[in-house]
């Protein structure tokens, strides 16, 4: 019952950003915004290495707040992001966050893009970090090279 009210209330969340966005939205013939992540943002470095520990508290964080649009296993494919027919990254593709840095990431999340809602304050900048890991982990569980056919 509580993943269900949970799974609700970030549905809910997202259908208010995506409302408030639309309210928000210049003049038709207004060229949208370009978003930029500031340079000394790019240049954090990650506090937290990527343990265990650190990787199941990231993976507790994405499935609570990021796998109902990225996919559970990181695939793009969640089920929010197929009904407001947005195309996610497929994070198992190592190409997909190679030109993001850990920093780039922690901004994205913290401060959102686009369609995704920020964490802002709700989240600690540890539990960020954890998440920045635990998304790097994806492209790594599929490394190994395939089989030639």
């Amino acid at each position: 019952m509580g993943k269900f009210l949970c799974v609700l209330s970030i549905l809910l969340l997202a259908a208010c950003s995506v409302s408030a966005q639309e309210a928000a939205k210049p003049g038709a013939n207004t060229p949208a915004a370009e978003f930029k992540i500031p340079p000394e943002a790019s240049k954090l470095a990650n506090p937290v290495k990527p343990t265990p520990a650190s990787l199941s508290q990231g993976k507790k964080v994405y499935d609570v707040d990021c796998a109902v649009c990225h996919g559970e296993d990181g695939n793009g494919k969640g089920d929010l992001a197929a009904d407001m027919k947005s195309k996610l990254a497929d994070y198992h593709d190592p190409s997909a966050l190679k030109d993001f840095t850990d920093g780039d990431l922690f901004y994205i999340i913290k401060n959102g893009k686009g369609e995704m809602p920020s964490e802002g304050d709700r989240a600690k900048p540890d539990s960020i970090w954890n998440l920045v890991n635990y998304i790097r982990s994806f492209a790594k569980k599929d490394s190994s090279p395939k089989p030639k056919t």
